[in-house]
This record gives structure tokens, C-alpha cells and sequence, in this order.
């Protein structure tokens, strides 16, 4: 009895409706985006497949893919985590339940949106967010809806302290907010075009500021905040050093601002703002670093339970991935390494490790610990979820390798020289060279999206299981002393 009453009373404290609306989104729009990658992924090792139908062609899925994945999945993890957290942690509902309820209809509208416009052919041709003005509108007004929720909710907080996952939670929505607006100033011509308000190396420069700090904002400050609350949880322990966190956050948000030129190496950009790019990215890898050891650490006299406990076998492997990624897109950012990894397949496989081995798997563990306390049910099997692990994570290595391989090879076929200046090879014979890690590829999505159907399997018997139980979720002192 004493137990139903706590759940009770934790369901009327705390706005949990939304958060299981984000949680469930985040898992069937995993499946979607991942479904169309598989499908694209397919379309260049058997280019047959993208027929004479121009909606799912690779050109028209890519952004599907791309806006699907970061957007609706991840930005879906985010919403829920978000929600959940700050909840918890200041001890106080949500500011108000309307709004953000219409945050949640708001965006998936926009997904549905751009769901049917990209296949169309209708985007405004920028790098990841690639709608058209009047989506972008609605984008504006659900974002500044999820702001005034969120720190509305820290503002009338019960406790004195903000505990450090909020912080980056906080930094991810005021950049991204900044981020969308500039990037996406533009000049209407109709209902579903529009040019940008930038032109030449200013709109390039606009653009990369955006796309790397989409990045550095969306997919590592956001998912952060899900590492120092998800993984001090799951493995019952204090997060290793409080005070490395606020180191982290503060030199992680001020450097991270400055890298987006790194993308644009050997162009008409100025050189100086090239090598500041260049400097700054490889400054990241020290705050980087500095907070994937802190993440790792917090398993300090728990490393026993990764033997058992496969939920956090996902969260520290892609904590894992997020310091492999963070040291190889500083490298990467070098002006000597980027003028031969840039253009090929090696930037996918970069992308790919960040996407899947961080954003992914952080994301599926963070679920994983979630779905079962948000819907007062058990876990329905975690040999399942021992099975996603495995499939996952073997994709991830498949996926990444095969790009790896594939890029270097790009990258030093197309620079090869004959004595007498003429190139070595034709594009059609580096093209024609990349087949067999094409299909290692997709091989690799598959076991990934595969992974991704269990995972749904496997949250559908849990939510639907009609016997419900009080799961503990007592919060964890965060390790002020350290």
C-alpha cells in the first residue's frame, strides 16, 4: 500500500503525460528514421533501387533520413529526458502543462510536416534543417514554448541547487533557439520558397556556425544532460566529480561555438577564420575528454554491474563513443587531415559514430531506464535488451569500419597522381572500388535497425503488460565534495 501511495503521489506531483508521449515518439521515430537510412544506405550499394520514382530517391530520403534521426528521434529523446529531469531534480511540476503539451504536438507536426515536403522536393537546401520558412515559423514557436516550460520550471524550483544535467539541457535549448533563428533568416518568394538572407561565404559561413554547433548543441550538450542524470541512476552511484562537470559545461559551450569553420577548409573563406576553427576544435578535445572520463568514472567501485546489467552496458559504451568522436573530429578538423578526409565516406563513418554509438545508444539506455517508471510496469525482458546491445553495437562496428576504410581510400585514390600529372584513377573506378564497404555498410544499418524493432518489441509488452508495479527511482544525491 505504502508503495502505491508513493506512486500516486509522484504521478500528481510530477507531469508525466507528456514525458511518455516524447518517450513513445522517440522510439517509433527511431524506427522510421532508421528504416529510411537502411533503405538509403541500400540505394548506393544497388543504385538500382531508386528506381524512376523521384520521392525516394537518394537525394529527396537523405534529409528524410537526416531530419528524421537528429530531429524526431533524437530531438524526441530530448523533449522526454528534458522533461523528466528537471522535474525530478528541482522537486516541482512543470510550468505549465498546456504549453507543454502543445511542445509536444507542436513538433510532431513539424516532423509530419517535413515528412511530406522533403520527398516532394520543397527545402530550403540548407545542411540538416532544410524546410521551408513557414515550418521554420513553427519550429520558432514550439522552441521558445519548450524554453519558457523549462526554465520556468527551474525558476519556481523547490531546491537551492541546479544540478549540472539542467545546466546542459538549458545551453542546448538557448543556442539551438539562437542557432535556428540566424541560420534560417530568410526572403519569402511564395507559401513554399524562399531565399536566405545571407549570400556567397556569408551564407556558407552562417551555415556551418549553424551545422556544427547543431552538433555541438543538439547532439552533445542535449544527450550530456542525459549522461549525468541516466548513468549516475542506472548505476546507483554519485557522479565521479561535480566539480569536472562545471569545468565540462563551461569550457565545453564556449569553445564549441567557434569550431563551425573547420567545415570549410580550403575554400573562399578567410584563412584566419579557417585556422581558428582548426585551433578551437582541437582545443574541444580537452573539456571532451574531460567529461566522458567523468561519465566512465561514475562506475568507480560499480564495474561489477556492466557484467549484468545490460541497460548500462548502453550508456557507458556510448559515453565510450562520444570520447572516440570527440578526439577524431578535432583530427579531422586539422587542415592537412581534412584535405584528405574531406568529401568522403570517412566523414560518414565520423558522423555515424557520434550518431549511433553516442546520440543512439544514450538515447536507448536513457529509455530503457524511463519507460519502465514512467508506466509503473517492469521491464517486459531484459535478455532483450541484452540482444539490442549486442545487435547494436555490432552495426555500430560494421558501419563505422566499412566508412573508414572506404574513406581513406576515397580520399587517397582521388589524389593519386601519374608522373606526368594526370590522375591515377576516374571517379567511376573509386566509385566502382567502394562497393563491397557499401553493402559492409548497410549490413551494419541493418543489425542497427534491427537492434531498434527488438528495442520497440520490447517497450510495446512493457507498456502494454496490465500489471502494474512501483519501480524505485529515488534520487541520488549528486557528490557535492568532489
Amino acid at each position: 500500500m505504502a508503495k502505491a501511495a508513493t506512486s500516486i503521489a509522484s504521478q500528481q506531483t510530477y507531469n508525466y503525460q507528456v514525458v511518455r508521449q516524447f518517450a513513445i515518439m522517440t522510439v517509433v521515430w527511431g524506427v522510421v528514421g532508421m528504416a529510411v537510412g537502411v533503405y538509403i544506405a541500400a540505394e548506393l550499394a544497388w543504385p538500382w533501387l531508386n528506381f524512376d520514382i523521384p520521392y525516394i530517391t537518394f537525394s529527396r530520403l537523405r534529409p528524410l533520413h537526416t531530419n528524421a534521426v537528429i530531429f524526431a528521434f533524437g530531438g524526441s529523446a530530448l523533449f522526454a529526458t528534458s522533461y523528466y529531469v528537471v522535474q525530478r531534480t528541482c522537486h516541482t511540476r512543470l510550468f505549465s502543462d498546456g504549453l507543454a503539451a502543445f511542445t509536444f504536438w507542436g513538433w510532431q507536426l513539424v516532423i509530419v510536416l517535413a515528412a511530406i515536403t522533403l520527398p516532394l522536393g520543397i527545402t530550403s537546401s540548407k545542411e540538416y534543417a532544410e524546410l521551408e520558412w513557414p515550418i521554420d515559423i513553427l519550429i520558432t514557436l514550439v522552441w521558445v514554448t519548450y524554453a519558457i516550460v523549462f526554465f520556468g520550471t527551474i525558476f519556481k524550483r523547490k531546491t537551492p541547487h541546479i544540478y549540472v544535467a539542467n545546466w546542459f539541457y538549458g545551453a542546448f535549448i538557448l543556442t539551438i533557439a539562437l542557432l535556428h533563428i540566424f541560420n534560417n533568416l530568410a526572403v519569402p518568394v511564395s507559401l513554399w520558397k524562399s531565399y536566405s538572407a545571407y549570400a556567397g561565404v556569408q551564407d556558407a559561413m552562417v551555415q556551418w556556425w549553424y551545422g556544427h554547433n547543431a552538433v555541438g548543441f543538439f547532439l552533445t550538450a542535449g544527450f550530456l544532460g542525459m549522461m549525468y542524470y541516466f548513468v549516475p541512476k542506472q548505476a546507483n552511484r554519485p557522479v565521479y566529480s561535480y566539480r569536472l562537470s562545471i569545468v565540462h559545461f563551461w569550457a565545453l559551450i564556449f569553445t564549441y561555438i567557434w569550431a563551425g569553420p573547420h567545415h570549410l577548409h580550403y575554400t573562399a573563406l578567410p584563412d584566419w577564420t579557417q585556422s581558428l576553427g582548426m585551433v578551437m576544435s582541437l582545443i574541444l578535445l580537452a573539456p571532451s575528454w574531460g567529461g566522458m572520463i567523468n561519465g566512465i568514472m561514475t562506475l568507480s567501485g560499480a564495474w561489477e554491474k556492466l557484467r549484468s546489467d545490460p541497460i548500462l552496458r548502453f550508456l557507458i559504451v556510448s559515453i565510450s563513443f562520444y570520447g572516440m568522436s570527440t578526439f577524431e573530429g578535432p583530427m579531422m578538423a586539422i587542415k592537412t587531415v581534412n584535405a584528405l578526409s574531406h568529401f568522403t565516406d570517412w566523414t560518414i563513418g565520423h558522423v555515424h559514430s557520434g550518431a549511433l554509438g553516442w546520440v543512439a545508444m544514450i538515447s536507448m539506455g536513457s529509455m530503457y531506464y524511463l519507460i519502465p517508471r514512467l508506466f509503473g510496469r517492469e521491464l517486459y525482458s531484459l535478455k532483450l535488451v541484452e540482444l539490442h546491445f549486442w545487435m547494436a553495437t555490432i552495426g555500430i562496428v560494421l558501419y563505422i569500419s566499412a566508412m573508414w576504410v572506404s574513406g581513406i581510400m576515397q580520399g587517397l585514390m582521388w589524389r593519386a597522381v601519374n608522373p606526368d600529372g594526370t590522375l591515377t584513377y576516374s571517379f567511376v573506378e573509386s566509385v566502382q572500388a567502394m562497393h563491397p564497404y557499401y553493402v559492409t555498410r548497410w549490413v551494419g544499418g541493418v543489425s542497427f535497425f534491427s537492434g531498434m524493432l527488438v528495442m520497440a518489441y520490447n517497450v510495446l509488452r512493457t507498456v502494454t503488460n496490465p500489471q502494474t508495479t512501483e519501480v524505485n527511482d529515488k534520487v541520488i544525491a549528486p557528490a557535492l565534495a568532489h
